[in-house]
């Protein structure tokens, strides 16, 4: 298996909104996993993301440790608004906590009138749990570990509709 995922989809929006919902806590809440996400966009700065209020719950209830953060790491390059590139660790769970920051990138390119490419790649070496969890579990409901590829679908949703999936 590659240690290297490609996912892309095609998003009727400007690559200045893309770049702005991926890279805006206020944005990074409203989509996904809706856990707010901040970035320090410089080389070298903070790449982090909080739990929300539900995912503390649903922890509690369920009986195991929640970090505050639940994803880290660092920024490599950060070229609004068509390329991002950092480091990324999940904290949620211990053994995707406890394997390498892995590398992923976000490139935006116009592609016609209105249009984008996003393209997400996500570097894995050495970290086969991260690798099983951004790949998405297909068989799981959407929000249960649809990975990446429903990630970006839900972004997508968002941007060209106003609504989430989970809303739509």
């Amino acid at each position: 298996m590659s240690d290297t995922q490609v996912f892309r989809i095609w998003i009727k929006a400007s690559a200045d909104r893309i770049w702005t919902a991926i890279t805006d806590p206020e944005w990074t809440a409203k989509y996904g996993y809706a856990a707010p996400q901040f970035y320090e966009l410089q080389k070298g700065g903070r790449f982090h993301s909080t739990a929300t209020e539900e995912m503390k719950a649903y922890s509690e209830a369920n009986g195991f440790p929640l970090p505050e953060v639940i994803l880290d790491g660092e920024v490599l390059e950060s070229e609004p608004p068509r390329r991002l590139v950092q480091t990324w660790r999940m904290l949620m769970d211990p053994t995707t906590a406890a394997e390498p920051f892995t590398t992923l990138t976000y490139d935006i390119e116009e592609s016609g009138p209105g249009v984008c490419r996003v393209t997400i790649t996500h570097e894995t070496p050495g970290a086969p749990a991260t690798a099983a969890m951004i790949r998405g579990n297909t068989d799981a409901g959407a929000e249960g570990g649809g990975g990446w590829a429903w990630v970006l679908s839900d972004l997508k949703s968002l941007l060209e509709t106003g609504k989430v999936l989970a809303s739509a």
